[in-house]
């Protein structure tokens, strides 16, 4: 493939809202179009550029249902109807799995000028529902185009026996791996805990330089780990602070070009940073319940290895990442597939992450990847890896980028797959197990008073006949059973499995 097909990005822009009054705040089309169009003048080019773009993408807002929302901001753009418009699937590797898609689009000739673009107006719209106030937001559209998707999602998040144990919810899933990945560890729960603070205090003093991040506040290890009123337990082992926050009004867009399209637009050099390789996987094993360990992610692995290997560059080749951070065992779960240590120097993210700089629902990666490309353009030869994951460790997306062109083409290297050592056959829960069990991962969720309401358990059932069969359970609600519960570890904890009728679910009762 020639060099002038190598993709850059050209124009990147972010938008954070700080507007308390619901109806003095921007309505998405406005947003979107802002952010689109501050990312055009960020190339050099400004408003014009849009005559030439020939694919729109966008990620849906949550609380907003128009007939085609993408082609109302790329009507108000001044895209023209020659181009593709698309809205997107939910997840969020969606923006660097678009990123991926538009470098293989222009490599092919496919395309020339792409645009992306996605956010929320979330805290908007809760506090416009609060006041009682009724939000004027554009609903028509041209339908032509309206059901047509890029990445759409081909399966529920979570399956039909995970709603009957009311596993439903990010809060309630990520714990699960957390607490998993702490016992393959070896920590106990008091070094875990000094970890996590560690960790994500990093994150905060990113955040507090941020000026786009929603919580611009620096926290202390102390600080962010220890349950208190103000930072109550969630779901154990994670305080509020420690929680990814998807109610925002953020957004953020970027624009992918050829080499030569961005030298026949006239668009600096330094404004442009090439997207070296890509890779997109998801979990054979989809459901949470089902992951046959819930200590590894092969999907994880997948992309991330795919993405450098396509690069032709290894881990310690990168001096910037920016993992996706919903919740720390996102970024601890990356850390163990790389390989890499914990405390390794080089920082994790570039904006703060999902809990201090926010992550605007689908939308955390249009804020990361336009963040990497500012700092790439400062750092002159550095290099970068950028991930998103979808719904529960699910879907996931890579992608390397630098400031210099890349050496030689973009074949994949052949091999076996980088997780090819990892189990990755789905372990289907039994959907009435009963009998002696033993925790593989655990979570217990508290309620607003900061005391433990509900258990969440998998394990694997140890009686004869149904030896080393999954299961899916609660606990009793019962306040002591949970406090002792929660006293130490519980990875590897026995105790008694029993279907409960009347509700359709398994009860687990520890030892």
């Amino acid at each position: 493939m020639s060099s002038d097909r190598a993709p850059v990005f050209v124009g990147v822009a972010q938008y954070v809202g700080r507007e308390t009054d619901p109806t003095a705040a921007p309505d998405p089309v406005t947003m979107l179009a802002d952010v689109a169009t501050r990312a055009a003048y960020d190339s050099g080019v400004g408003q014009p550029l849009f005559a030439h773009v020939d694919t729109y993408l966008q990620i849906p807002l949550a609380y907003w249902t128009p007939v085609n929302g993408a082609g109302l901001v790329a009507e108000q753009l001044g895209i023209g109807e020659r181009a593709r418009v698309q809205h997107t699937g939910g997840g969020g590797e969606i923006g660097v799995l678009a990123a991926n898609h538009l470098a293989a689009e222009i490599m092919a000739g496919r395309t020339e000028v792409g645009v992306m673009t996605g956010g929320q107006i979330w805290k908007t719209f809760e506090r416009a529902k609060a006041a009682g106030v009724e939000l004027n937001w554009p609903t028509g559209g041209d339908p032509t185009g309206a059901d047509e998707r890029f990445a759409p999602v081909a399966k529920p998040m979570v399956s039909e026996i995970e709603e009957r144990h009311r596993l439903t919810r990010p809060i309630q899933a990520y714990p699960l791996f957390e607490n998993a990945l702490r016992a393959a560890q070896g920590l106990t729960l008091a070094e875990h805990a000094q970890r996590l603070g560690e960790m994500m205090t990093e994150f905060t003093a990113v955040a507090a330089a941020n000026p786009y991040a929603w919580f611009p506040t620096e926290r202390s290890a102390e600080e962010l780990a220890t349950p208190t009123t103000e930072n109550r337990m969630i779901g154990f082992p994670y305080t509020k602070y420690l929680n990814a926050v998807l109610n925002t009004d953020q957004a953020g867009a970027y624009i992918m070009t050829s080499v030569a399209k961005a030298r026949e637009l006239g668009i600096p050099e330094d404004r442009w940073v090439y997207w070296w390789g890509g890779h997109n996987a998801a979990e054979e094993a989809w459901f949470a319940s089902t992951r046959p360990n819930f200590a590894e992610c092969p999907s994880m692995k997948d992309s991330s290895m795919g993405a450098l290997n396509q690069a032709s560059v290894g881990v310690d080749d990168i001096a910037l990442f920016d993992f996706y951070s919903c919740f720390p065992v996102a970024v601890r779960m990356a850390c163990a597939m790389l390989g890499i240590d914990e405390l390794d120097p080089r920082p994790f993210t570039v904006t703060g992450g999902l809990p201090y700089a926010g992550g605007p629902g689908s939308a955390y990666n249009m804020n990361s990847l336009a963040a990497m490309v500012e700092r790439l353009r400062e750092q002159d030869g550095s290099i970068a890896l950028v991930t998103g994951n979808g719904f529960f460790m699910t879907k996931h997306a890579a992608a390397v980028l630098s400031n210099q062109p890349k050496q030689g083409g973009w074949d994949h290297p052949e091999g076996p797959p980088p997780s090819a050592s990892m189990e990755t056959t789905p372990a289907i829960p039994d959907d009435s197990a009963t009998g002696s069990g033993r925790i593989e991962a655990y979570t217990v969720m508290h309620n607003r008073e900061n005391q433990p309401a509900t258990g969440y358990i998998c394990g694997r059932l140890d009686g004869n006949g149904t030896k080393g069969r999954r299961f899916l359970a609660n606990t009793p609600e019962d306040p002591d059973l949970l406090h002792d519960l929660l006293a130490s570890e519980a990875v590897g904890r026995t105790g008694d499995v029993r279907y409960d009728d009347a509700t359709g679910r398994c009860i687990f009762t520890p030892a």
